[in-house]
């Protein structure tokens, strides 16, 4: 059953039959506050752009990362350290074209942070738009926006991720986090 607040579809029962917002499901639906956005052109095809994001994962955001991210419902978890982690599920693949992440779980452990769970119930959207001279990379992170206590500590992790991935793309070299103990 979808319901709306005025600013959002809710539909009352997800796969685990708890209550989910579906913010993204069509764009005239979307929460009214600015989702972090970010776009980048690489000079490759979209479907480098593609396996990127679904099989090598590891070479560009972190090397602590477990399962797999490949097929849809394929379940994650990347980790920064020991205190910093997300829970993804794969939720849709497009190939070539498009890639969306929900995150089931999540804990950022940093100082002063009070609300260490604010990724959870966000989706990542990744869409790759192919173009004569390369590929269009378009990230929005729905649920992350000002008004959350993270955002600048989390705007500035996209920032510097998006950057490794835009030169692992480019060199096969990307700057992923690594812990001491890889």
């Amino acid at each position: 059953m979808l319901r709306s607040n005025g600013k959002c579809i809710y539909n009352f029962v997800n796969h685990k039959g708890k209550s989910r917002q579906l913010c993204h499901i069509q764009r005239k639906y979307r929460m009214t506050i600015e989702n972090y956005n970010q776009t980048i052109q690489l000079s490759t095809s979209a479907g480098q752009v593609f396996k990127a994001l679904t099989d090598e994962i590891p070479f560009w955001w972190t090397a602590l990362f477990e399962g797999a991210s490949n097929s849809k419902n394929d379940r994650f978890t990347v980790r920064f350290g020991d205190q910093i982690y997300k829970r993804i599920r794969v939720e849709e693949l497009q190939e070539n074209a498009k890639v969306v992440w929900y995150v089931e779980d999540s804990l950022i452990v940093v100082p002063g942070l009070k609300n260490q769970k604010e990724w959870i119930g966000t989706t990542i959207v990744w869409n790759i738009i192919e173009r004569d001279n390369g590929t269009v990379l378009q990230l929005e992170h729905i649920g992350l926006h000002p008004k959350i206590e993270c955002y600048d500590i989390c705007i500035g992790g996209w920032k510097q991720f998006l950057k490794s991935l835009e030169i692992y793309i480019e060199t096969g070299k990307g700057q992923p986090f690594e812990s001491i103990h890889c």
